[in-house]
């Protein structure tokens, strides 16, 4: 892209999220990445809930933007942030969704996709035993992905972090158990520390790519993107509308046109099993 080529994009991390932004946003935007030291993104809340987030993910990837532009004064910035949750649909298996944000403040463009995951090893739980904490620290996939200790899940009052060694883990669990009977466990889900993690915010890194590719039809600013869909295919059998997607809403967030595109999905029909008429 032409408007970013040759200039410095700030990387508003302290978590190593480098590590795969810059690969994917070097080569393809044309850019010369640059991480500052001293942009505390864990102002803006942590994992660890000692400091909680200030807003919904949109807001708060908007204020790492913000804080990176005013701490370095450059005017090309990159955020992202990441939540933890049951998946909205699987609601028993737990998800990762990624939000990443390029902000031109030069040209007053503002470009920002997501991405939900299920590859993530996202877990907690309170431990009795060495055997609990064994199998539990084995299945989230310990010690490539480390771990953090607490006296418990709403207490602050005692908590270990970078736990990255089975010694470790043992010791710090052994004075928890016999200072307060239990142990909290959570997986550690800071960039940096969690691989699985990395390679969704890889993933979403490339989605962005992908957004900043599609022009505006009408000025030609990157990101014309979806940014509402509408329900309404028509059910092949019977014709009434369905709760399936009829057709995405573009727009630019620049000039503000927008545009509707219908069968996004290259289908033109519902089946009638999906059809709150023919199968209520």
């Amino acid at each position: 892209m032409k408007i970013f080529q040759g200039r410095s994009l700030v990387i508003a991390t302290q978590h190593g999220k480098e590590e795969v932004i810059c690969p994917v946003l070097v080569p393809t935007l044309g850019v010369d990445c640059y991480v500052p030291d001293f942009v505390n993104t864990d102002d803006l809340g942590t994992f660890t809930g000692e400091i909680e987030r200030p807003g919904s993910p949109l807001d708060v990837v908007r204020q790492k933007c913000q804080m990176a532009r005013e701490v370095t004064g450059m005017d090309l910035v990159v955020a992202n942030e990441g939540t933890f949750a049951p998946h909205p649909y699987l609601h028993f298996v737990p998800s990762d969704e990624e939000l990443i944000m390029l902000t031109d403040y030069k040209n007053n463009i503002e470009i920002y996709t997501s991405l939900l995951s299920t590859e993530t090893n996202y877990a907690f739980g309170y431990i009795h035993s060495h055997k609990e904490l064994s199998d539990f620290a084995e299945r989230v996939l310990f010690p490539s992905h480390t771990l953090l200790l607490k006296d418990s899940e709403k207490n602050f009052t005692h908590v270990v972090k970078d736990i990255k060694d089975w010694d470790s883990l043992s010791l710090h669990f052994e004075f928890m158990l016999q200072k307060y009977g239990t142990c909290y466990v959570e997986t550690d889900m800071r960039a940096h520390h969690n691989p699985t993690r990395m390679k969704v915010i890889q993933q979403v890194c490339l989605k962005l790519i992908e957004k900043v590719g599609c022009l505006c039809p009408q000025c030609a600013t990157p990101g014309f993107g979806v940014v509402d869909v509408r329900e309404g295919l028509p059910c092949s059998f019977c014709g009434f509308p369905t709760r399936s997607i009829l057709s995405h809403v573009y727009k630019c967030m620049k000039c503000l046109y927008t545009q509707e595109k219908r069968y996004p999905f290259d289908k033109t029909e519902e089946n009638p099993m999906y059809c709150d008429f023919c199968n209520p």
